[in-house]
């Protein structure tokens, strides 16, 4: 699944250049005010179980909103990547017990809870670099979302959870290229407002 279109690898290479070009200040900016906007998300207010990931870099900022939602009490799944690129999810438990990882990435160090730990989850955060307005998502094109999302379908839990990504507002783009494995997304959070998809 990692097979990629050119014009998603140009699409890409695009965006990772615009990121690389934030500054700490407009990355520190923008994450304040999408914590702010995903926590008015009715799905996140209500939701027991939300998958998740830490932000590394320029990547928008979900630090705040990890923090957050653990706080209130909601259960916070973590991807932990395997050597496949497939992904194991472990439960948040703070900023002090995240630890380095392969690719620059920070991992819950608790237990392992299994691929399908996801399957638990009523939201679910996904990385991403582009939204178009029909939903559709670029991500980076390793395709360990892919499976994540295949892995919600199979199950009939995608039905039921709510998908997300957290965005720049440039990032809502005209068309993202796709391929017969890519699933649209029901809502995109910007530090410009929220839009949703389909009928969630």
């Amino acid at each position: 699944m990692n097979s990629d279109l050119p014009g998603k690898t140009a699409l890409r290479q695009e965006l990772l250049r615009a990121r690389r070009l934030l500054s700490e200040d407009d990355v520190r900016e923008a994450s304040a005010v999408l914590a702010r906007r995903a926590l008015e998300l009715p799905e996140l207010a209500k939701a027991g179980t939300v998958a998740a990931y830490v932000s590394v870099g320029r990547e928008p900022g979900t630090r705040a909103l990890l923090d957050t939602l653990w706080e209130r009490g909601a259960r916070v799944l973590l991807p932990v990547l395997l050597p496949d690129n497939d992904l194991d999810w472990a439960a948040y438990e703070g900023a002090e017990r995240l630890a380095r990882a392969e690719r620059g990435l920070l991992e819950p160090e608790g237990a392992r809870l299994g691929v399908d730990a996801v399957l638990d989850a009523r939201v679910v955060l996904l990385p991403g670099l582009a939204v178009d307005g029909r939903g559709m998502r670029l991500g980076r094109g390793g395709g360990s979302y892919d499976r994540v999302l295949g892995r919600l379908e199979g199950a009939g839990a995608d039905a039921g959870a709510v998908l997300a990504v957290l965005l720049y507002d440039h990032e809502v783009v005209g068309r993202v290229p796709e391929e017969p494995h890519d699933r649209p997304v029901h809502v995109v959070v910007t530090p410009g407002g929220t839009r949703r998809f389909g009928s969630v």
